[in-house]
């Protein structure tokens, strides 16, 4: 039988970048990834923001081959329309910035990515079985990892088993670990040649207004009520394009070529772009969501990392950042497990609480926000909360490894119910502002000729990372950005379930 002291089911972004971080943090441990795919292909998920590019970059020394082989990111952009759907791109009021980002951050083609991920992890001696389709895990003490290949059927012995298989969830079925959320939408994507480039639009007035930056970079969303639609550029010619949305919106036939193209010229703006487009692949899933139990168990030497343990929703491109936060605690954990650590067992529950958390506190982002989405006026306001926070909390966070710290995880698990008090205030006040704006056909009124560049609270970017920036620090923005979101919010709020008050 075979041996290896961890083999990661799966190949794709998370697993090829967990054996990368392990050959470079420690280099005497075996690594063995196995992917049944020969070539990785496209798939959705090219966004990064800039948790993920952090870790890029500073985990795996990535700056020069992402900025030379994959395109830089001009952060995410919304346009918003009429009632009709009939406004012309240049008339749609626009929320996104007129400057580069300040983190850099990156559209990633996937295929491009994870197979130059294999070559590297190749040449850092990481065995690479492609093309070996794993058919069962009995897990134990050493686990077996029972594989197919060319020589048939074999099975490998390992320390540890982490499930990178995406949303396959191999351990996840087998534990029977997965959980619905309350949070149902769907999904359905393309890749097109031929998109019009936003940027070579001869427009000088709407150029100038983004002080000529690429449009085409950013992650572009049209945003209406219940749904939204996605233009990603991958390079080479190829956009990405789809649509997400409430289950309601997806009509039969929607995932066919013709339907999707249908639903999307259906959107003026949209079919200007699509004019000359061709339709290159497709795909969909008919529930994006779902959650985990536990993410990883330190004792029984297992873990899941990516859409094998959990999805919440691609509205902000959070899945690279939960693939790099976990890789990290996972790394970690396996360092630990290799030293002997006396406390690696704690640890291991205190970073799957964590994780949990994180979870939670992303989903209500999200949970029943959709309706908000569409309007110019709610989504300004539910764009300052969001990134404000983001960067205020999680990324500083990440920037400076208070994640592997075990006593940060446990101090914020112990604030839990106060942080997603506050994320649940705020989750109804953009509800609310979505529900009153409908019902007094205020919703569409700011939705054109307006111009946000998303910096309303960007006074502490800078100092996003800093060594010497303090927990007291983070609390006093917090309290600013949570004073300053509710003034923006009040005129529009007629009626207000009170604070921490839950949906029925």
């Amino acid at each position: 039988m075979d041996r290896t002291d961890v083999a990661i089911l799966g190949g794709g972004l998370a697993g090829n970048l967990l054996a990368r971080q392990l050959r470079r943090q420690l280099p005497d441990l075996a690594v063995a990834v196995f992917e049944p795919q020969p070539e990785a292909e496209r798939k959705v998920g090219e966004s990064t923001v800039e948790i993920a590019s952090d870790y890029l970059i500073r985990r795996h020394d990535l700056s020069s081959y992402l900025y030379e082989h994959q395109l830089q990111k001009n952060g995410l952009r919304f346009f918003f329309d009429t009632p009709a759907k009939d406004a012309e791109l240049l008339q749609m009021s626009e929320l996104g910035s007129d400057h580069i980002p300040l983190f850099p951050t990156f559209q990633l083609d996937r295929a491009r990515f994870e197979n130059d991920l294999r070559a590297m992890n190749a040449d850092a001696e990481v065995a690479m079985h492609i093309g070996d389709t794993v058919r069962d895990v009995e897990l134990g003490a050493p686990h077996v990892v029972k594989v197919r290949g060319e020589g048939g059927e074999r099975e490998v012995a390992a320390r540890w088993v982490v499930d990178c298989s995406g949303r396959a969830r191999t351990l996840a079925r087998k534990l029977d670990l997965t959980r619905p959320v309350d949070h149902e939408l769907s999904a359905v994507w393309g890749r097109f040649g031929g998109v019009v480039d936003f940027d070579a639009i001869g427009a000088p007035d709407w150029r100038g207004r983004v002080r000529y930056t690429a449009r085409t970079l950013s992650t572009n969303h049209f945003c209406y009520p219940g749904y939204w639609i996605w233009f990603i550029p991958l390079g080479e010619g190829v956009t990405s394009l789809g649509i997400v949305g409430e289950k309601s919106v997806f009509r039969r036939g929607a995932r066919t070529p013709d339907g999707f193209l249908s639903s999307l010229r259906e959107h003026r703006a949209v079919a200007s772009l699509l004019e000359r487009a061709e339709i290159i692949d497709l795909g969909g899933y008919t529930q994006l969501g779902y959650r985990t139990e536990r993410f990883w168990d330190g004792d029984a030497r297992w873990a899941t990392i990516g859409d094998a343990g959990a999805f919440v929703d691609p509205l902000y491109s959070p899945g690279s950042d939960f693939i790099s936060l976990q890789c990290d605690l996972v790394s970690d954990l396996i360092a630990r497990d290799v030293r002997g650590d006396a406390d690696a067992t704690r640890v291991a529950r205190d970073y799957d609480a964590y994780m949990q958390l994180r979870f939670e506190a992303t989903l209500l982002l999200y949970q029943d926000q959709y309706p908000a989405i569409g309007s110019y006026e709610a989504m300004c306001a539910k764009w300052n909360f969001d990134l404000a926070t983001y960067y205020n909390l999680w990324l500083d966070t990440f920037m400076r490894d208070s994640h592997l710290d075990p006593r940060h995880c446990r101090t914020q698990v112990r604030r839990r119910a106060i942080i997603l008090e506050a994320l649940e205030e705020f989750r109804l006040r953009f509800a609310k502002m979505a529900e009153l704006g409908l019902a007094s056909g205020r919703y569409y009124r700011d939705n054109l000729g307006r111009y946000n560049p998303g910096t309303d609270l960007d006074w502490f970017w800078r100092e996003i990372g800093t060594p010497d920036r303090k927990r007291r620090r983070r609390t006093e923005v917090t309290m600013q950005i949570l004073d300053a979101v509710r003034e923006e919010t009040r005129p529009a709020l007629e009626q207000l379930p009170a604070r921490g008050e839950r949906r029925a």
